[in-house]
């Protein structure tokens, strides 16, 4: 049993190129050329298609400018504040605390920095 080879099934892919020849292939017509920027957004709005790019506002009509959600404020800064603090939320109170954040003009860290110091003021702190 251990000498004996296994037949394997004929799946039907045998190497038959006697026939092959690519120059006799027909090559056909060109692919089309992609549209003028013009005529694709002339198409695209016709069917309804909405583009995602920075500065298309203007273009789709000042409707859809007063719908659109006001942009976030980025609050990048070199701070020294190396660690990392993850916790759940509701989206409330998060927003409360980037609001916070945004009228005092602080960014994320400083403001659990003033609030962590709050809250030791006003109901002490379990470490010296």
């Amino acid at each position: 049993m251990m000498g004996e080879l296994k037949q394997r099934a004929d799946l039907g892919f045998e190497l038959d190129d006697t026939g092959f020849n690519p120059a006799d292939w027909d090559v056909g017509t060109p692919a089309p050329k992609p549209p003028q920027p013009v005529q694709a957004r002339q198409v695209a709005e016709a069917t309804g298609f909405r583009s995602r790019e920075v500065g298309n506002t203007a273009q789709s009509g000042a409707g859809e400018a007063a719908r659109a959600p006001a942009a976030k404020q980025v609050r990048r800064r070199r701070t020294g504040r190396n660690a990392q603090f993850n916790l759940k939320a509701r989206p409330d109170t998060i927003q409360h605390f980037c609001d916070v954040a945004d009228a005092k003009g602080w960014g994320l860290g400083e403001t659990l920095e003033h609030a962590v110091a709050l809250l030791q003021r006003e109901y002490g702190s379990t470490r010296p």
